[in-house]
């Protein structure tokens, strides 16, 4: 069967968040993972919606997902997308669908006059790593991720 990548509708938010969790699990973030299909709902088709997300079928099962939302490089005064999670289920991997997927991302970020498209890759993920330099992706051994969460985050927010 042919796999398809599309944008995602909301009727995709349960198989996201099924996804999701199957994403965290192979990343080691089970414990950090607390996505819910309202939240997800929220922020992907709500009032103040902001993320965009894509799919992969093989026919009706979902397969795979991308969650990305607006950036700006300042530097460059480049308007991105930063992809959040790119993530195809095991029993799918090695078959053209990340490329599938980076290619309809893309396409939509050209469409909306965006000429970037940002990510984190986990150090130990190499094959995840060999992939993104197979298509040429720059990576800034440089930079390093930080992030103001959960107790660090409120006593900022006081």
């Amino acid at each position: 069967m042919k796999i398809k990548v599309q944008t995602a509708e909301e009727d995709s938010i349960a198989g996201i968040v099924s996804l999701m969790h199957d994403f965290a699990a192979y990343e080691n973030l089970s414990d950090y993972c607390d996505i819910t299909e309202r939240k997800l709902r929220d922020v992907m088709f709500g009032p103040s919606r902001f993320v965009k997300g894509f799919v992969a079928h093989d026919g009706a099962r979902m397969i795979g997902y991308a969650l990305l939302y607006p950036s700006f490089a300042s530097f460059r005064g480049q308007r991105g997308y930063f992809l959040e999670d790119l993530f195809i289920d095991a029993d799918y991997r090695g078959r053209g669908i990340g490329e599938q997927f980076l290619r309809e991302i893309a396409k939509a970020a050209n469409a909306d006059a965006v000429k970037r498209i940002d990510f984190l890759v986990l150090e130990w993920n190499e094959p995840a790593i060999r992939f993104y330099d197979a298509l040429g992706a720059v990576h800034a051994e440089a930079e390093r991720h930080f992030k103001f969460v959960d107790e660090a985050f409120d006593r900022l927010a006081e």
